[in-house]
């Protein structure tokens, strides 16, 4: 395999969710860091790589692979035995109304081009926190309804799926703004065993922050 890149913010729910995939399939990967906050992602050459202006993105395979939930079921065929994904069809459904409950319900409102938009619109200082605590804190209280429906260590079965790559993310979001999770305990005890595992440690944004 050639060598693989990956073009990252390191505080990105969406590249978190990535370095996680790369880790437990245990691919080595060189990173190029991509400062949001600097404008980076709206550079020309970076346009080029992703029309988007989004992160990650990563090359593997002499292909140039964009949103993050695309890269990791690619990932995910790549190893099939590692269980990102089940065998079974109506169980790999079930993860992924898990993931994409995440990552296309409370991810988006919460990206921070849609809160920097926010800003625009009011001078209330505080709109900001308010803005994400009020979607995140909803979003996971309906997760874990959701979550109650499976059993297992994780968030479906004995292994962690792409269901707890997008977890993951989120609940580091939702601590950074101060959003409570204490009632949300399936959500908390998952969380506690991904921090366990050595490929969720090495992906985590204190060990990759620049």
């Amino acid at each position: 395999m050639s060598e693989i890149i990956l073009y990252d913010y390191w505080r990105s729910s969406a590249s978190y969710r990535v370095r996680i995939a790369l880790n437990l399939l245990g691919l080595d990967y060189q990173t190029v860091p991509i400062n949001l906050l600097d404008g980076a992602h709206k550079m020309p050459d970076y346009l080029t790589l992703n029309p988007q202006g989004l992160v990650p993105t990563l090359v593997i395979d002499g292909k140039t692979l964009t949103q993050s939930l695309a890269i990791i079921e690619y990932l995910a065929e790549l190893r099939p035995e590692c269980g990102l994904l089940p065998t079974d069809s109506a169980d790999r459904q079930k993860v992924r109304a898990l993931a994409y409950a995440i990552a296309m319900d409370i991810h988006p409102v919460c990206n921070l081009h849609v809160v920097s938009h926010l800003r625009t619109l009011t001078d209330k200082a505080e709109a900001r926190e308010e803005w994400m605590k009020h979607f995140i804190g909803d979003g996971l209280r309906k997760l874990e309804i959701m979550l109650g429906e499976s059993d297992g260590a994780f968030s479906f079965g004995g292994r962690p799926s792409i269901a707890d790559l997008c977890l993951v993310p989120q609940v580091y979001n939702a601590r950074r703004w101060g959003v409570d999770i204490t009632a949300f305990r399936r959500i908390s005890d998952i969380d506690a065993r991904c921090a366990d595992l050595p490929a969720f440690q090495a992906a985590h944004p204190d060990r990759v922050k620049p």
